[in-house]
Parts: structure tokens; sequence; C-alpha cells
């Protein structure tokens, strides 16, 4: 302890006399002393530590240059949290809010945290399947070509790539379906409001087509005598026979999987069901033009260059459509992985096309169209596989089109807006 520092019992009666001279003169109407208030040494409330934060929002006190007190400004401040008071709405007795009211983001949750709608569980087989159904399609029809305008290269080219696209599509839908036996299933009933159903026909009727119009270029290495000659001599006429019936059924092997797809309750898919046929047709064309521009000498490309164009135009006009028609379920189509495939496919599309036009006297020019418009179509295919799947895994895009259409036929119904009138998002 220090010498100078006066007793404690000196410090506690100077204490009971200021506490004394206080009552006896009695506090103002704030409840404060009246005249300066001095602690056992003397000093002023000014030397004191700065007052704290909740203190200073009560009131604040402005001070001079020579240390007098100035009188108390008394204006009570809004905390920062405060509502502005012009924003402020009218609450009983007229008392400030204390924070600010915001409405929370929306998130689109269901039961224990399940999606609204199950995703589908198709994998990169079905997709697979997608472009090899439509590959077959497109040979086919080159085939036919091919074989009505004399062109045995084309021809040839399209009915061994049919046979072997339409053998890979059952590879992969039977791997997707888990036993053979699945297949087999199917042919037991025939629903023509199912398309599952169509297509497993479709497949059927196409691919014997399509196996015996291939086997038919195998002729011409059989020996020409014995009962061989005579398969020798039978194969060609069957197999023109062949090739157009499985030229015949093409179209629906084209184009049924995208109403297959858009049978489904994914929303991507389901709302693009006028433009998924169109799409897929275009590049079932486009695939089976890039076999002929590869597989033909140029002389005999003719067809396949045509089938090129529509196949193009087909294509580019149904994804253009898939990305702007669709509004908010374009989104899928436009992000991500789906749209980064689209945006290739349709390059590619472009490219093929341009070097089928301009290069047909090159057959190297000619290769290289034939590989771009191969590649663009399994871009294609599985951009719209994917964007479907992205579709259907995010809640908002099942639940945002369905109160647009809810509104929708409330307004056109001309009914009120009742309470379960969703928000706008």
């Amino acid at each position: 302890m220090s010498p100078d520092r006066p007793p404690v019992g000196d410090l506690f009666r100077r204490f009971r006399d200021r506490l004394a001279a206080e009552g006896a003169e009695g506090p103002d109407r704030l409840g404060r002393p009246t005249r300066p208030e001095t602690n056992g040494h003397g000093a002023t409330p000014s030397d004191r530590p700065a007052a704290t934060a909740s203190d200073s929002t009560a009131a604040t006190v402005s001070r001079g240059t020579a240390g007098a007190e100035a009188p108390a400004d008394l204006t009570p401040r809004p905390p920062r949290t405060a509502e502005p008071a012009g924003r402020r709405t009218g609450r009983r007795g007229g008392r400030r809010g204390g924070e600010e009211l915001r409405v929370p983001e929306a998130e689109f949750t269901s039961y224990y945290g399940r999606p609204v709608l199950k995703p589908p569980v198709w994998k990169w087989d079905i997709a697979a399947y997608l472009f090899t159904g439509g590959l077959a399609a497109g040979s086919s029809l080159l085939a036919a070509g091919g074989q009505l305008t004399g062109r045995p290269a084309l021809r040839r080219a399209g009915r061994v790539t049919a046979l072997a696209a339409v053998s890979a599509s059952a590879v992969f839908l039977v791997k997707d379906l888990g036993r053979p036996a699945r297949f087999h299933h199917m042919l037991r009933v025939a629903k023509l409001t199912s398309p599952m159903s169509v297509g497993t026909w479709i497949l059927t009727a196409f691919g014997p087509a399509a196996g015996v119009a291939a086997i038919a270029e195998a002729a011409d290495w059989l020996p020409r005598h014995g009962l061989l000659g005579l398969a020798r001599r039978a194969l060609p006429p069957v197999g023109h026979a062949a090739g157009l019936l499985a030229a015949g059924t093409a179209p629906a092997l084209a184009t049924y999987t995208g109403v297959l797809l858009a049978d489904t309750a994914v929303p991507s898919w389901h709302e693009a069901y006028p433009e998924l046929p169109v799409i897929f047709a275009g590049s079932a064309l486009a695939s089976g033009a890039g076999v002929g521009l590869l597989a033909a000498p140029p002389a005999q490309a003719g067809p396949a260059r045509r089938m090129a164009v529509a196949g193009a135009a087909l294509e580019l006009f149904g994804a253009h459509r898939v990305e702007t028609r669709l509004g908010l379920l374009s989104e899928p189509y436009r992000l991500g992985l789906p749209g980064r495939l689209l945006r290739t496919g349709r390059l590619l599309t472009s490219v093929g096309v341009a070097g089928a036009l301009l290069g047909r006297r090159s057959r190297v020019v000619g290769v290289l169209s034939g590989t771009a418009l191969l590649a663009a179509s399994v871009a294609t295919r599985f951009g719209i596989f994917h964007g479907g799947v992205a579709s259907a895994r995010d809640p908002r895009y099942t639940v945002v089109p369905q109160r647009e259409r809810v509104n929708a036929r409330r307004n056109g119904m001309d009914l009120p807006p009742g309470p379960a009138a969703p928000p706008v998002l």
C-alpha cells in the first residue's frame, strides 16, 4: 500500500458524508445528483472511463472544451437493427420493432427430406440405347436409299451398321432390364397406349429385318454351286425386301424413344413432348448420314449428304425449341453437363453438315464430316438424357410449373385468388 494513500476508514467516512449530502439536496428529474459527482479523491465524472454502449443508446451527453457538462441529448436513437420509421407498419401501441423482418428464401423440401419426384433409375446404358436405336434407324434408311438408287457401297454400309446398332441396342436394353427373360415378358402383351410396349414390338419387327438384310450382303462370298449356291441366288431379293421392311419401321424406331421419355413424369422430358421426337428423328438421320460419309466414296455419298442436311435441320430446330420454349424447364438443357453436351452437339452438327456440303469431292473431308455427325448424335442423346435427370432431382422444376399451371387455370376460370394461392417466386 502506498504511504500517501489515506486509510480505508477515511475513504468510507468521506463516501458516507457524500451520500448524506446528495440525499439532502435530492435527485434531479432524471434521478441524477444536481451537482458534479466526486469520488473519494475529488475527481469529476469526466475522469471516469467512457460510458458503456448500453448507456450511450439511452442518452448521449455532449461536453465542451472546458469539460463542463452540456444539457443531455434525450433524443432516442434507434438501434441498428431497427426497421426504418417510413417502412414500419402499424403495430399495436405504435411500439417500434426490434429487428428487421426478412422472408426466408423458399426451400422446396418434402417429407423426410425425400425429393418431390423420384429421379429415373436409368444409367448411361439407356442413353447409349437412345443413340444406337437412332443409329440403327438412320442406317437402315441410308441402306434403303443406296438400294433404290443403285449405290452398293452405301447400301452395304447402311445394312451392316443397322444390324450392329440394333444388336447393341438389345444388349443395352437387356442390361437395363436385368434379365433377358423380362424382354420376352414384354412380348406377351401389346398395349398401344404404352410407348415401352410399342417400342418392344418395333424392335421385334426391325431387328430380324435388319439382320436378314445384312446377311444378304454376304451372298457374294458363297459358292456358286450346290445348296450354298442356291442361297447365293436367293439372298439378294430377300435382302432387298428385308431392307425395305426395316426402312419402313425405321421412323418409328427413331422417334419412339422420344415419346418414351416424354411419357414419364420427368419435368423437362414431359414438357418437351412435341420436340423430343423431332430431335431424335433429326439425330437418327444425321448419324445415318455420318455412316454413309464414313464408309462410301464421295461419288456414292449423295443420299448421305442430303440426309445430313435434313437431319441437322430437324435436330437444330428441335434443340432450339427445347432451350427457348420451356421457360424454367429449359434450364436443365442449358446448364451444367447437359448444356455442354447439347452445345457440343450443335457445334459438331454444324461442322459435319458444312463439311458434307463443301467437301463433297474430298474423301478426307467426308470422313471427318461423318465422324463429326456421329459424335454430335452421341452428345445430343446424352445431353437430352442428363437434362431430364437433372430436372427430376431439383424439386424447383416440379413445384414452380405446377403452381404456374394452377394460377393459369384459376385466372382462366376467373376465380379470385384463394388463401392457398402460392406466392410468385
